[in-house]
C-alpha cells in the first residue's frame, strides 16, 4: 500500500506504530529524531510522514518546517502526548498551521491511528488528483 516514514524518539512508540501499520498492509521506515529523518526522508520518497513533536536534536515543529522546504506537497500526520491540557502552548494545533494535514494525541487507540493514516493518504491521493486534472 503505502510507504510511511516515522520519526519518533520513543522506541516502544515506533514499534507500536510499525506493527499497526505493516499489519494493515504498509511500508514502514524508522527514525529516532527529526535530525535522521531528514536525511532519510531527502533519499527516499515515502507517501506519508508521521512526526512526534517532542524528540532530542530536532523537534517535530521544526523537522515539519524543513520537511515543507524540501517536500512541500508531503502529507504529515503529528503525534504527540505532551501540553493535553494547561497553560503550554498547543503544540499539535502548531503543527498544522505548519503544514501537518493532521494530528493525533498519544496515547491513542490503534483505530485512531490506522483512521487517521487513512485519512491522511486519502488527502495525498486527492492532491494527485487535482494535480492531474489540473494539466
Amino acid at each position: 500500500m503505502a510507504r510511511i516514514l516515522v520519526i519518533d524518539d520513543d522506541q516502544a512508540v515506533r514499534s507500536v506504530v510499525t506493527l499497526l501499520l505493516q499489519r494493515n498492509g504498509h511500508q514502514v521506515v524508522v527514525a529516532e529524531n527529526g535530525r535522521r529523518g531528514l536525511k532519510i526522508l531527502e533519499a527516499e520518497d515515502f507517501d506519508l510522514l508521521i512526526i512526534d513533536i517532542f524528540m532530542p536534536e530536532m523537534d517535530g515543529l521544526e523537522a515539519i518546517r524543513l520537511v515543507r522546504q524540501i517536500k512541500p506537497v508531503m502529507p504529515i500526520l503529528v503525534m504527540s502526548g505532551g501540553s493535553q491540557l494547561g497553560a503550554m502552548p498547543d503544540y499539535l494545533s502548531m503543527a498544522t498551521k505548519l503544514g501537518a494535514i493532521d494530528s493525533i494525541r498519544k496515547p491513542f487507540k490503534p483505530e485512531g491511528l490506522v483512521a487517521a493514516v487513512t485519512a491522511c493518504l486519502g488527502h495525498n491521493d486527492s492532491r494527485h488528483a487535482d494535480q492531474s486534472n489540473a494539466r
